[in-house]
C-alpha cells in the first residue's frame, strides 16, 4: 500500500520504518476498499505518523485512547504544523487529527468512547422500548421517535424528583413550555403529549407512576386550517427537473432522485432507504419501503423513472458492497442520508426563487397529490398513491386546491340569484 502513494524513495523508506507500519497499512488498505484516491491516501498516511508519535501508541499497545487525549494531542499537533493554530489553516488542521486519529483508533479498536453520564430511568424507558417493539409491533422510526420524547421529559422533571412523584401539573407545563416559550408549532406538541401519554399509560400498568397520570394528559387542540399543506407547482416542478439535464454525475443521480420524489410522492426515508433488489425490472415494479410499517408499497416502475435510475446505476453509481441505490459520488460510497437529501432539494428549490413554507423533500409529496388531485383523481385515489392511512389526511389537498374553488365561485348561475 505504501508503495501506491509513496512517490519519493525517503518517504517511502520513511512510512516503512516507522513504528506500527503494519498497523497503517491495512487501514490504508482498508480506506482505498471505500475508494479513497490515491491523494487522500497520502494526506491520511501522513497524519496516521504524527498520530503514531504524539499519543505514543507504540509504546502502550495495550491502552485505549479517549477522545479527550486525542484532542489535546490534535492542539499541540496544529500549534507545531502551524505558526497561527487559530487561524482557519490551524483549525482544519487540528479537526483532521481528530477525525483520522478517532477512526483509526476505532479500526484498531483502540478507541474508548466517552462515558455517558446516567440518565434519569433510563432503564425504564428501555422497557418502554421493548414493550413497543414487542407488544405493540412499532417501527424503529416511531419507536425511536417516542422513546427520545420521553426520555427529555425525564431528563427534565426527574433530575430532581422521583418518577412517582410527577403530577398532572408537571406533565401540563412541560407541554405548555414547548408551546409557548419554545414556540413548537401545535402539531409538534401533539406528538410530544401522545407519546407521553404511551408511556405513562405504560408505567401504570408497572405501578412506576401515580395511577390515573396518562388519562390526564391532553393534547393541544389541533385545527384543521392550521398548517395546510404547501408546495410547488407542478410547472415549477418541470423547471426543478430541468435544472438536472446534461451528464454530470450529480445531474443523473439527482434526477432520478428528484422524479422518484415528485412522480411518486414519497418521503426522503423512503428514498434513502430503496435498495437495489427493490427493483423489479423483469415485472417493471418499484417496492418502497414503509417508514411505519413493515410491508411495501408496490407500484408500476414509471418509464422516466426507470430510464432514469438505470442510466445512474449504469453511469454513475459507484462500486460498493452496500445494496441502497443511492450513494455518495466521492469516498467513503456510503448510502445519502435524509439530511443530504433535504439538502440537495432544498438548495436546488431555492435556486430557483420560489417563495415556499418549506423547501425539503416533503414540498415535492404535497406537488405530487395537488397535482393528481388538479388531473381529476379522486382522494381515494391520491391517499392510496402517498400511502396514507387516514382519508382526513388527504382531504387536506382538497382545501387548497384554489384553481377548482375559483370555477365554484366564477359559475354563473344566471337567474337563480
Amino acid at each position: 500500500m505504501f508503495e501506491q502513494i509513496c512517490k519519493a524513495p525517503y518517504a517511502l523508506a520513511r512510512h516503512r520504518q516507522s513504528p506500527l507500519a503494519e498497523q497503517r497499512q491495512r487501514y490504508l488498505e482498508h480506506r482505498a476498499k471505500l475508494g479513497m484516491s490515491p491523494g487522500v491516501q497520502r494526506a491520511s498516511a501522513g497524519y496516521l505518523l504524527a498520530i503514531t508519535e504524539y499519543l505514543r501508541l507504540a509504546e502502550r499497545p495495550d491502552d485505549l485512547i479517549t477522545t479527550a487525549e486525542i484532542e489535546i494531542m490534535a492542539d499541540r499537533w496544529a500549534k507545531r504544523s502551524s505558526r497561527r493554530p487559530q487561524t482557519a489553516g490551524g483549525r482544519e488542521t487540528r479537526k483532521r487529527f481528530i477525525m483520522y486519529a478517532t477512526d483509526w483508533l476505532k479500526f484498531m479498536k483502540r478507541w474508548q468512547p466517552p462515558v455517558e453520564a446516567p440518565r434519569p430511568y433510563a432503564d425504564k424507558v428501555a422497557a418502554f422500548v421493548d414493550h413497543m417493539r414487542r407488544e405493540q409491533g412499532f417501527s424503529e422510526k416511531t419507536v425511536e421517535l417516542r422513546s427520545r420524547i420521553v426520555q427529555q421529559f425525564l431528563d427534565c422533571l426527574c433530575a430532581s424528583r422521583r418518577l412517582d412523584e410527577i403530577t398532572p401539573t408537571h406533565v401540563d407545563n412541560a407541554l405548555l413550555e414547548k408551546l409557548h416559550k419554545s414556540k413548537h408549532a401545535r402539531t409538534s406538541v401533539s406528538i410530544y403529549a401522545h407519546a407521553l401519554r404511551a408511556f405513562f399509560r405504560y408505567a401504570q400498568s408497572q405501578h412506576w407512576c401515580q395511577s390515573g397520570l396518562a388519562e390526564t394528559i391532553q393534547s393541544p387542540r389541533v385545527f384543521s386550517h392550521d398548517k395546510l399543506p404547501s408546495g410547488p407547482s407542478w410547472d415549477d416542478v418541470q423547471r426543478l427537473l430541468a435544472t438536472t439535464e446534461g451528464d454530470a454525475p450529480s445531474a443523473i443521480r439527482n434526477r432520478a432522485i428528484l422524479l422518484l420524489l415528485a412522480i411518486y410522492g414519497c418521503r426522503a426515508g423512503s428514498v434513502v432507504r430503496l435498495r437495489l433488489e427493490d427493483l423489479d425490472w423483469q415485472r417493471e415494479l418499484i417496492h418502497f419501503p414503509r417508514l411505519k410499517s413493515s410491508r411495501p408499497r408496490t407500484f408500476p416502475l414509471s418509464r422516466p423513472v426507470g430510464n432514469a435510475i438505470l442510466r445512474y446505476l449504469k453511469e454513475v453509481r459507484p462500486r460498493s458492497p452496500y445494496r441502497e441505490v443511492f450513494l455518495r459520488l466521492s469516498a467513503p460510497f456510503t448510502p445519502l442520508t435524509t439530511d443530504a437529501l433535504w439538502a440537495l432539494v432544498s438548495q436546488r428549490l431555492r435556486a430557483l426563487g420560489l417563495s415556499l413554507h418549506h423547501y425539503g423533500p416533503h414540498a415535492l409529496r404535497h406537488a405530487c397529490a395537488t397535482h393528481l388531485l388538479e388531473q381529476g383523481f379522486t382522494l381515494k385515489q391520491i391517499g392510496d398513491h402517498l400511502g396514507h392511512r387516514d382519508p382526513d389526511t388527504t382531504r387536506l389537498y382538497a382545501k387548497v386546491n384554489l384553481p377548482a374553488l375559483r370555477q365554484v365561485a366564477d359559475f354563473n348561475l344566471g337567474e337563480l340569484i
